[in-house]
């Protein structure tokens, strides 16, 4: 059977056994187009079909967008991945590190041990996390009555470090933080340096932190599984007028303008006859950036947002400056040295340098690592490599 029968079948067999409401799922190789589809709805109970150009929430996909426009900045000498990022944010020497809480649920906190630095922010080995996966910052959060990253505010990013700076992974809100660092050292709001360095070069014209008209229009909705299990259509959305674009995870946008980002990389950093990132970037972006620690599973403490989460459990993978990297073969037949990473609502993406090949896939559901998401994820990724081997 051919790949685009083998990945429309299975597909459509995940629309129809109710595991998603739409999917859009493309895969390609520096230069072509090797399988495209859409499947299902934008919005269960409603006519509108997904559709290649369907919108939607890409969250923590941002990251690696983001961790592009700084290296950008690091290529130009306006950011440094190894000096302190107090150099430009002052405000983040005042974070510390929680060492727990006294008898009357208030935190106790220490300085840390060492800066925080650019790299240790794009590596998730700043000590920051998030509270969908760590019940410390949720503890924090409650007694200190901080709000929540998803509030899009400034006071979001003031949690504290669970580790000293370098020491472990934790994956959190190390890529906002680096998207502020961006936007101090610019002079810009980080939507317009990204449209300006990265989204507007790639020709992304449907990606963007605000949900302008004419994506609006395409906007699939994020759905939740009701008690039955049954999908049912929700109201979730980031503030459109945030005091802070967050850079880990506030961007909305299409699976073909992501291809575009991930074709680049696979590129060697040039798209449209551009050098949009430097190769040695992009080299950056590729190898292992953590060197002996590793990257670990996500414990859920908002089971709502997420479930507990791993690429791959049981196999090697470290983090580079924007991506996880694989250390050894998936069982779906990603190469070793691949590069991955997702969004909170269940959308996807891998970028194989060895074979020069990579794939982009999106559904909109809410908690992460929803199985009946992740596994056509995994069957379309393994389609590809068992056609194409």
């Amino acid at each position: 059977m051919s790949l685009k029968l083998t990945v429309d079948a299975l597909l459509q067999q995940a629309v129809d056994a109710g595991d998603v409401p739409g999917v859009v799922a493309i895969a390609a190789d520096p230069e072509r187009i090797l399988y495209e589809g859409a499947f299902g709805k934008r919005v269960l109970g409603q006519p509108a079909p997904m559709t290649l150009d369907t919108v939607g929430w890409i969250a923590s996909m941002t990251k690696a967008i983001t961790s592009a426009a700084a290296l950008q900045l690091v290529e130009r000498g306006k950011l440094d991945l190894h000096s302190p990022v107090s150099r430009w944010l002052p405000e983040i020497e005042s974070i510390r590190v929680l060492e727990g809480f006294d008898a009357s649920g208030r935190p106790r906190t220490r300085a840390p041990s060492r800066p925080v630095t650019l790299a240790h922010l794009l590596t998730h080995t700043s000590g920051f996390s998030y509270e969908f996966w760590n019940e410390s910052i949720l503890q924090y959060q409650k007694a200190t009555e901080t709000p929540g990253i998803v509030e899009s505010r400034i006071a979001s990013l003031r949690t504290p470090l669970m580790f000293d700076p370098g020491e472990r992974w934790a994956y959190g809100i190390g890529i906002d933080w680096a998207g502020r660092a961006i936007e101090a050292v610019s002079g810009k709001r980080l939507g317009a340096i990204l449209q300006e360095n990265v989204l507007g070069p790639l020709g992304m014209s449907d990606t963007a932190f605000k949900i302008s008209a004419s994506m609006r229009d395409r906007l699939a909705k994020i759905h939740h599984r009701a008690a039955d299990k049954k999908l049912v259509a929700g109201d979730v959305e980031l503030p459109q007028d945030p005091e802070i674009e967050l850079g880990g995870a506030g961007l909305y946008g299409t699976m073909v303008d992501y291809l575009k980002f991930v074709q680049m990389i696979l590129n060697r950093g040039k798209a449209r006859g551009v050098q949009v990132l430097r190769e040695q970037s992009v080299d950056l972006m590729s190898r292992n950036q953590t060197g002996p620690i590793r990257v670990g599973p996500l414990k859920s403490a908002m089971p709502l947002l997420s479930n507990d989460a791993e690429f791959f459990p049981g196999l090697e993978k470290h983090h580079t400056y924007g991506f996880q990297i694989t250390a050894e073969r998936a069982p779906s037949g990603l190469p070793a040295g691949s590069l991955t990473w997702a969004g909170l609502a269940n959308s996807f993406y891998w970028i194989d340098p060895s074979k020069k090949l990579a794939g982009v896939y999106l559904t909109q559901i809410l908690p992460f690592a929803d199985a009946g998401a992740f596994t056509p994820f995994l069957e379309f990724q393994g389609a590809l490599y068992r056609t194409l081997s």
